[in-house]
């Protein structure tokens, strides 16, 4: 296994890192631990020290699954990472983030957690409530001083900007995102925060395993089968400076072994490797311009169906094969809203399925898309 500083922690943590969202479970939706627990041994085994977990995975069992397969290791030469919601202002209240703090520690069975991560922080949460008197930061502080935790950091699916903003409070040891070669929005935000002494760790650097499917993204013809393509997508993300730790949800002995055989082989891609990766990107996203640009020109709807977005997640599926990530982005469409880090304000709308094809959108397209099909398209394939 191959280890990189953790920005300016003086730790040091292994290139892979342990994702435990994705362990075996029971039939009751809880931690299957005799399954999850040599799995994790294995990981520690082969050099993984970079374990990271959640309040809420696995109904909270996923921690304990962590805590019991630590025990009989160098607890010093492991880094456990773990998450506490904060962008509901009940869970930033500090005394509740203390009680969560608390209740995590008994489920791992441990005296202290190497890094602490607001869970999913946005930018207008921090600013509003988090790093007020009295809330999250200011309990973290609290247990940092007090030796329950070693180190404080977020993880985030808000905007590049907005994760930039968070970098530039300084008060943070790391983070969490999200970054592949499908989507690199991302960029600058790890850049500055490796120029700020951040460690950097990225999650779905496989994009949610569709890169793990050859031809699901690779197009025919392209030849990177051969290159085993979750190898070259893990060898990506390790390449792209600033980058610490890439996570890997791992549930199964040879994604272990063929993972660590990746951290502990790779090198530096060579220009053919990059070339061929943005051929594959290029010939893909020719074919989503295809179905639609995003241009806007066909809104508003009279009945308020958002239809880029609504092409944007069938473009996912269609192309990209990420059908169950455009299944979830499409069943939050809603006249509410929601957050999203490919766009910087909230998404609003319906989905297809509310489509009555009037038509009014069809001639302001200039691709001359027929939207009334493409909708009922969308709502069977999506919806």
């Amino acid at each position: 296994m191959k280890y990189r500083p953790y920005g300016s922690t003086g730790r040091d943590v292994s290139m892979l890192g342990f994702g435990a969202m994705r362990l075996p479970t029971l039939e009751d939706g809880n931690c299957d631990y005799e399954q999850a627990v040599p799995l994790l041994r294995r990981g520690i085994d082969l050099g993984i020290n970079y374990i990271d977990t959640a309040r809420g995975y696995i109904n909270g069992t996923s921690e304990v699954a962590v805590g019991k397969a630590i025990k009989g290791y160098d607890r010093e030469k492991l880094f456990v990472v773990t998450k506490i919601p904060s962008n509901d202002i009940k869970n930033s209240v500090g005394r509740e983030w203390r009680r969560q703090l608390e209740e995590q520690l008994g489920r791992f069975d441990m005296d202290y957690i190497d890094l602490i991560l607001f869970h999913g922080l946005r930018w207008d949460a921090f600013e509003e409530h988090v790093s007020r008197p009295g809330y999250a930061l200011e309990a973290a502080r609290r247990a940092q001083a007090e030796g329950l935790v070693r180190h404080v950091g977020f993880s985030s699916h808000d905007t590049a900007d907005g994760i930039v903003r968070l970098v530039g409070t300084g008060e943070f040891a790391g983070m969490l995102v999200q970054y592949n070669f499908l989507d690199d929005h991302n960029m600058p935000a790890i850049t500055a925060a490796a120029e700020a002494g951040m460690g950097v760790t990225i999650m779905g650097p496989v994009a949610g395993g569709r890169l793990g499917v050859p031809g699901s993204v690779a197009l025919p013809g392209e030849g990177l089968e051969a290159l085993r393509l979750p190898d070259l997508a893990l060898r990506y993300v390790w390449d792209t400076p600033g980058v610490t730790v890439a996570l890997s949800g791992m549930n199964a002995f040879e994604q272990i072994e063929e993972n660590v055989a990746s951290a502990e082989h790779t090198t530096r891609m060579s220009d053919a490797e990059r070339e061929q990766i943005r051929r594959i990107l290029e010939k893909n996203r020719r074919l989503t311009e295809l179905y639609c640009t995003a241009c806007g020109y066909c809104m508003p709807c009279p009945n308020d169906v958002n239809i880029p977005e609504n092409f944007r997640f069938m473009n996912w599926h269609r192309v990209w094969g990420l059908t169950e990530e455009a299944k979830d982005a499409y069943s939050k469409l809603s006249e509410e809203g929601f957050h999203a880090a490919w766009s910087p304000q909230k998404i609003t709308g319906l989905s297809a399925e509310h489509c009555i094809q009037c038509g009014v959108c069809e001639p302001k397209c200039p691709q001359n898309i027929p939207i009334r099909k493409q909708m009922k398209e969308v709502a069977a394939a999506l919806g």
